[in-house]
């Protein structure tokens, strides 16, 4: 029996969240003789790979595993998208968690909605999180806030979307010279100009385990700005660089904050400034690097 989901899981250095992952689609609610799971490990130096493959030899779906030496993420997702043979790719970072329920909400959104190209579930808070990492998905909550439900012209990112693989394999899937961040921006930009819709807010949820202190926090701001020069460069429309600038990220962190504490009446939430300043800094610490290194 064809899969109609293909979940895509793209990871490196993994080990300390992969379990709670894989452990989250196993216990999908959607028949699971309609799924299968391609993992593509990237070089991972720790122990991600034997974790990955424990989990392929038990679990009820169709499974592969791909292992590779560093490609970056163009590649791997690539990997994904060449191999599936579902109608739908829901794609799973090593650090996400999904409810029971996510995939087949995933797809009951989208089998009515054959002009959607690409649908972002929505942001969860996870339990157990300190400051730093409450903060972090606080500010993701709010945007969600802010434009879910509707079409958007938003980076919407691949970890808890669904991809319709028509619209992905239309555009010529992930461009492989991308190997950091931003190869997700691009195939989205892509998948838009093609004529599909891109959906913010669908009936899922999702959570993700986000970096719990601010040195983590400055490393991976630092990383996704420096693998960012390379989608600017592709294509300058697509990436907007005054967005990531401090003064205008302390504003938008304003609105977030603000958005936030309507829902959750938590005053904590007006520190997302501060934080989303910090980030910003990084970013643009990352972003010039990437460029000096060109």
């Amino acid at each position: 029996m064809k899969p109609l989901v293909t979940v895509g899981v793209c990871v490196r250095n993994s080990a300390s969240t992969i379990r709670e992952a894989v452990e989250s689609i196993t216990v999908q609610d959607f028949p699971h003789e309609s799924m299968e799971i391609i993992f593509v490990d990237d070089g991972s130096e720790d122990t991600t790979l034997a974790i990955i493959r424990w989990y392929a030899a038990r679990v009820d779906m169709d499974t592969k595993v791909f292992h590779q030496s560093w490609q970056g993420l163009g590649i791997s997702r690539n990997l994904v998208v060449d191999n599936a043979r579902g109608r739908y790719i829901v794609w799973v970072d090593g650090d996400m968690i999904l409810p029971a329920d996510h995939v087949r909400k995933q797809v009951e959104f989208m089998e009515p909605h054959p002009e959607v190209g690409i649908a972002k579930a929505r942001y969860g808070v996870p339990v157990g999180e300190n400051l730093i990492s409450f903060l972090e998905n606080i500010s993701y909550v709010a945007v969600d806030q802010l434009y879910d439900g509707k079409p958007v012209s938003k980076t919407l990112g691949t970890g808890g979307s669904i991809y319709r693989v028509e619209a992905i394999r239309q555009v010529g899937g992930f461009d492989k010279n991308i190997s950091g961040v931003g190869e997700d921006m691009d195939a989205e930009h892509r998948t838009r100009a093609a004529g599909w819709l891109l959906y913010r807010g669908s009936p899922a949820v999702f959570f993700e385990r986000r970096r719990k202190s601010l040195v983590a926090v400055w490393r991976e701001s630092f990383w996704h700005g420096h693998g960012g020069h390379l989608t600017f460069r592709k294509n300058r429309r697509v990436f907007s660089i005054y967005k990531m600038t401090p003064l205008v990220a302390f504003v938008a962190a304003v609105l977030y904050a603000n958005v936030a504490y309507k829902t959750m009446r938590k005053k904590i939430v007006f520190l997302l400034p501060l934080q989303y300043t910090f980030k910003s800094i990084a970013w643009l610490f990352g972003f010039m690097s990437g460029q000096l290194d060109v």
